[in-house]
């Protein structure tokens, strides 16, 4: 799973060059266990990691670019904006 993690991580800073390395991350591992818990929740039966790898990608196409104006009017994530770390790396 870290591998699919790292990858997601990858593409949503392709797509958005507004936030760092680590809130990228942070934002993939914040996805992908709403999105499991939720599923969950609704009673669903787990279809694996493949499942949820294909809704986030899904996610950063769709809603990539435009991440961080979601978060900064959001108070669940506004937290993911309000660190030191600004780096691009």
């Amino acid at each position: 799973m870290e591998s699919k993690i790292n990858q997601l991580t990858l593409e949503l800073l392709k797509k958005n060059n507004m936030i760092s390395v680590n809130k990228a991350r942070a934002w993939i591992e914040l996805l992908w266990s709403d999105f499991e818990a939720t599923y969950a929740k609704a009673g669903y039966d787990y279809n694996g990691p493949e499942v949820t790898e294909k809704v986030i990608r899904q996610w950063i196409n769709s809603y990539g670019k435009k991440l961080h104006e979601f978060a900064a009017t959001n108070p669940k994530y506004a937290h993911l904006l309000q660190d030191n770390d600004s780096s691009l790396q």
